[in-house]
């Protein structure tokens, strides 16, 4: 399957060719734990890809003795003790809303797995903290869905101006995106992997 992605995307486009050509294999990251990706991409959000694993290591250790997160113990920490791991008091207040939420066994990989991208987006974004771009990275990188474009992050923007000189900005910038990537489809996960490899800063997941 991923040979024939590979095809596709070679064949539908030069750049991209020319990005998997030099590129490295990306290998599949499913993970039935949605849970767990949802707060790794809270504490991701804003934040290179060097200091998200820093910060996350630091939230781990707070979990003792095997680093897991349950969802009563992230309710039970404070702010102060998520400070120290690097946990502002915005994202904080987040990481409480997904450990609510999963409490509320809300976050169920086999149900979630089944919608659509617009239903799966509008069930996660009842999450405070949670918006469109952190849904995207969840069907990418946790459920390795293979059609989704986050044309909203910025990795994903600097990738194609640069690779594609593009001079548009803003809304034209989003639409001209947009129309490169149809001509990815149904790959366009894949295409945005390489994009991002192609800067060297693959979202953490």
């Amino acid at each position: 399957m991923a040979s024939d992605a590979l095809t596709h995307l070679s064949q539908a486009d030069p750049v991209l060719a020319e990005l998997i050509r030099r590129g490295r294999p990306i290998q599949p990251s499913a993970q039935e734990d949605l849970y767990l990706a949802l707060l790794r991409a809270i504490v991701s959000q804003q934040i290179s890809t060097k200091a998200a694993t820093a910060i996350w290591r630091k939230v781990q250790a707070l979990f003792p003795p095997d680093g897991y997160p349950e969802p009563a113990a992230v309710l039970a920490l404070s702010d102060e003790d998520l400070r120290a791991a690097g946990i502002s008091r915005q994202k904080a207040g987040y990481l409480r809303a997904i450990a609510d939420f999963a409490r509320r066994d809300q976050l169920d990989h086999a149900h979630l797995s089944q919608l659509s991208a617009d239903d799966f987006t509008l069930h996660l974004t009842q999450i405070k903290g949670v918006g469109r771009w952190t849904a995207q990275m969840l069907q990418m990188f946790a459920l390795d869905q293979p059609d989704v474009f986050p044309e909203g992050d910025l990795g994903i923007q600097n990738a194609m101006r640069r690779h594609y000189r593009l001079e548009e900005t803003g809304r034209a910038l989003l639409r001209r995106m947009t129309e490169i990537a149809e001509a990815w489809r149904p790959h366009r996960t894949l295409a945005s992997k390489y994009l991002w490899q192609s800067l060297d800063n693959t979202p953490a997941q």
